[in-house]
């Protein structure tokens, strides 16, 4: 949950690296959000319930992609090849579980070099 939370507080820090990690458990965190949302909005009917999360989560989602796209030593602008069909929903997902590149790049130091997180 720690690393939720992390991402929340960089919720517009577009710059700098972040880790498989923080990037796959801030998914995680906002899926099960989206559920529970899901499910009471269907229980009591107002389907608008599931927006709340998605608008919240919105900007901090962004932000935390970029900073993932940034460790594999790309742009956060790929984060637009996400609209082309099928493609680039793929490629993007291939890019989110790939390794970080080692040691400094140009966005920044290495991430799993910094002081351990707790």
């Amino acid at each position: 949950m720690s690393w939720f939370i992390e991402a929340l507080k960089k919720y517009a820090v577009f710059s700098g690296r972040a880790r498989r990690k923080e990037y796959w458990m801030f998914a995680l965190f906002a899926g099960i959000i989206y559920v529970v949302f899901a499910i009471l909005g269907a229980v009591s009917k107002q389907s608008w319930l599931v927006a709340i999360p998605y608008l919240a989560f919105l900007l901090p989602g962004l932000a935390v992609t970029a900073r993932r796209l940034h460790d594999t030593g790309r742009s956060g602008w790929w984060i637009l090849f996400g609209l082309v069909p099928l493609v680039g929903g793929i490629t993007l997902f291939v890019f989110s579980v790939l390794d970080g590149e080692p040691g400094d790049n140009k966005y920044g130091p290495n991430p799993k070099l910094a002081p351990a997180h707790v």
